[in-house]
């Protein structure tokens, strides 16, 4: 199972840059979660984006943003865990390191939840 988890809270305006000791204790962190097999990626997304819309054979493209990004911009992870159990460990484990706020944890389906055999 996939999981995406990102801060629903964040805001850029009172965000500060982490410390050094806090930089070398993430980096300890995501070490361990990339040698377990947890960590599938992290990332952050653009405030701006780009919609393609292809209505009655015709294409528009449309610069954005179109969604409320905010949450997404400090980051997100993509995590793999056997279940949602498994995942909020992890999180609750993050979330000590970095401290107060919240994680949401969201599970991601890819074709191998749908396929049959």
């Amino acid at each position: 199972m996939q999981f995406m988890v990102y801060d629903p809270n964040f805001d850029p305006a009172a965000a500060t840059a982490p410390t050094p000791e806090l930089m070398e204790e993430m980096g300890k962190f995501i070490g361990e979660a990339i040698q377990a097999g947890v960590l599938v990626t992290t990332g952050a997304l653009n405030p701006k984006g780009t919609r393609l819309r292809l209505s009655e054979g015709k294409f528009t493209v449309t610069d954005g943003p179109f969604i409320e990004l905010k949450e997404l911009l400090a980051g997100f992870a993509v995590i793999r865990a056997d279940s949602l159990e498994e995942a909020i460990e992890w999180c609750k484990r993050f979330r000590k390191i970095v401290g107060d706020g919240e994680s949401e944890i969201v599970q991601l389906f890819g074709p191998e939840d749908f396929s049959h055999g």
